[in-house]
């Protein structure tokens, strides 16, 4: 991690402001860099990129490698004239993300897009097109698994026909023919995700502003990854997860989170010196500065869930792979700039494997205020290698929190902080700024101190989820202003 004091804000490219109806890689996110930069903002912090699949969940995507189709920005697809001005719809600013009709919008234009493309002949977009194509290696694998879940009706994997499902070479191939201009769709989606993401990235680092990726530790069973690689997940005969997995009831649940994952066989793993697990490391590096390993806890010990169980109840703790899993990421990749997500139970061993390879963890404010002074919440218990928050994307925003809990709490934190009930929310986000802790970062929601209907996921929830937008009030003068005498207050600031 960077030796500097930094902050900087969570905020999701779907959540951005846009005529598409959900966030893009546009106009609209570099000029969110150029707020982040003129407030004396350092780092942008942003979900899963991948392309989502069940709930449109960013943490339960197709890929761990591929990106999120709808993350295009239709207006740049117009400026490459695969696309007329004409042929867009501009959609009503809305704090909500209509996913369905996203989808119903998007995707045809897309294609549309696509088919222009590829009938225009050769040129140094078509060069560039097949040297993505030649240098991607997980592209074709996942072109293909997505043309296959359309020709099935959106069907799991393991509901496939037997061949293709236990992935006969030949079946594979004859597929790979067959769905050819679906799969030459896949990756010019993909391409174009690729392109417009660099871009951003390009900017925001040339503005001195860093990248934080989200990894989670698991993936979903309906993805390319598993199809791609069953031996290195425990499945039963049929395919399906013969475990699960999740977490025990905790502050989030009183059944616990049945998340679904299938485990990862880790011997199998450990037998390829953890090859799989390298190479979406590499992946995610090219990609960000810096990642956050979601549910860091799981590669100590992990929740295992039997399938058959519908609550995450009723399971027990098994061993991961601990320390040789990043002993090995090391010696192949060098510097690891993770951050790690130990939340929930975390035991002395977790804190260990963390510590042991110099990660910092996390400080969530919002959990600051129950039990006595000595809560490592609290702002005067962070440590510097450290990053906190006053929330995270599966919290209430920081407004919605202090307004649900009981009085008690409420002034035990307006106490703590000196404050009035109204001035709580900014108080927390200042008391974030001036922690002793290294690295920051605010979810945008509360840095617009923004009630409950702005919040981002109530874990547990399988619908309804990951559909909140922000408007452009975030850029006016006297907020980037307030950010930027903070930033420099508490030495967060490099660009000073």
């Amino acid at each position: 991690m960077p030796h500097l004091r930094r902050s900087g804000i969570l905020l999701h490219p779907t959540s951005l402001p846009g005529p598409d109806g959900i966030g893009t890689l546009g106009r609209h996110a570099l000029e969110f860099v150029d707020f982040l930069h003129g407030s004396g903002q350092t780092l942008w912090q942003i979900l899963p990129l991948g392309p989502p699949g069940c709930g449109n969940s960013p943490y339960s995507c197709f890929s761990a490698f591929a990106g999120n189709p709808l993350l295009i920005d239709l207006e740049e697809i117009v400026v490459q004239r695969d696309l007329e001005s004409a042929e867009l719809t501009l959609h009503p600013a809305s704090d909500r993300i209509d996913f369905g009709s996203v989808f119903g919008y998007k995707l045809p234009l897309l294609k549309i897009a696509a088919e222009r493309f590829f009938s225009s002949g050769d040129s140094p977009r078509m060069q560039e097109f097949w040297n993505y194509c030649d240098n991607t290696f997980w592209l074709h694998d996942y072109a293909l698994f997505m043309a296959l879940k359309s020709a099935f009706k959106g069907k799991s994997w393991n509901r496939w026909p037997e061949k293709l499902a236990r992935r006969d070479k030949t079946a594979c191939e004859t597929y790979s023919q067959k769905l050819g201009e679906e799969i030459g769709f896949q990756k010019y989606l993909q391409w174009q995700v690729s392109r417009q993401w660099q871009r951003v990235k390009t900017y925001a680092n040339e503005r001195g502003v860093l990248i934080i990726g989200d990894a989670p530790i698991f993936v979903a069973h309906d993805s390319v990854d598993v199809w791609c690689n069953q031996h290195l997940f425990r499945l039963d005969p049929s395919g399906a997860p013969a475990v699960v997995a999740g977490v025990p009831p905790d502050y989030f649940s009183e059944t616990g989170q049945r998340w679904g994952n299938p485990l990862y066989n880790w011997d199998t793993l450990a037998a390829d010196n953890y090859g799989w697990w390298s190479a979406r490391i590499r992946n995610d590096f090219s990609l960000y500065d810096i990642l956050r390993i979601d549910h860091f806890r799981g590669f100590e010990a992990c929740w295992e869930i039997p399938a058959t169980e519908k609550t995450a109840i009723n399971g027990q703790w098994v061993n991961g792979p601990g320390a040789r899993l990043f002993e090995s990421l090391r010696a192949s990749l060098g510097v690891l700039p993770i951050i790690a997500e130990d939340l929930g139970v975390i035991t002395h061993e977790v804190e260990i494997l963390r510590d042991s390879f110099g990660f910092p963890g996390m400080k969530i404010l919002q959990f600051a205020f129950g039990g006595g002074g000595d809560n490592g919440y609290l702002p005067h218990n962070h440590i510097k290698n450290s990053v906190v928050y006053t929330g995270t994307h599966d919290n209430d925003t920081t407004a919605g929190w202090f307004a649900s809990n009981e009085a008690r709490t409420q002034q035990h934190v307006c106490d703590y902080l000196d404050c009035s009930p109204e001035e709580a929310t900014r108080e927390l986000t200042r008391s974030a700024i001036a922690s002793v802790a290294g690295q920051c970062v605010i979810p945008l929601q509360d840095i617009l101190e923004l009630g409950s209907f702005a919040r981002m996921n109530i874990p547990g929830m399988a619908d309804g989820n990951w559909g909140w937008r922000t408007t452009t009030g975030y850029a006016e003068k006297p907020l980037q202003e307030w950010l930027r005498k903070l930033s420099v207050l508490y030495n967060r600031n490099s660009q000073q």
